[in-house]
């Protein structure tokens, strides 16, 4: 079983920073894509920005240039710094990430959310 744990959220005023962080655990031979999706109230679950085992790294229109996502395959972390955040951007923020056991097979894992709220 592989378990992600997200840290680092929490409330900042409009224009402050965050940094997220998810840290993949458990019976873990390979990680590929390592996303952060959000889910504001009323609103569907978005792509954030996702970052391939290379390194390449995409992001939503609305984050481009502010946020940054990066990882440690060595720690098995998904990181995602937020600068001049917006309070537009608050919502639950989850971790994403394709994970292969043993067996080779990959499967979807999801974190449980950490709120990010931004006042203005």
């Amino acid at each position: 079983q592989v378990q992600l744990v997200e840290s680092g959220g929490g409330l900042v005023q409009a224009g402050e920073s965050l940094r997220l962080s998810c840290a993949a655990s458990g019976s873990i031979f390979s990680i590929n894509a390592m996303n952060w999706y959000r889910q504001a109230p009323g609103k569907q679950r978005e792509l954030v920005a996702a970052i391939t085992s290379g390194g390449s790294t995409n992001y939503a229109d609305s984050v481009r240039s502010r946020f940054t996502i990066s990882r440690d395959n060595a720690k098995n972390t998904v990181y995602l710094q937020m600068n001049s955040l917006k309070p537009e951007d608050t919502a639950v923020y989850y971790c994403n990430a394709e994970v292969a056991g043993s067996s080779g097979l990959y499967y979807d894992y999801w974190g449980q959310g950490t709120q990010v709220t931004v006042s203005s």
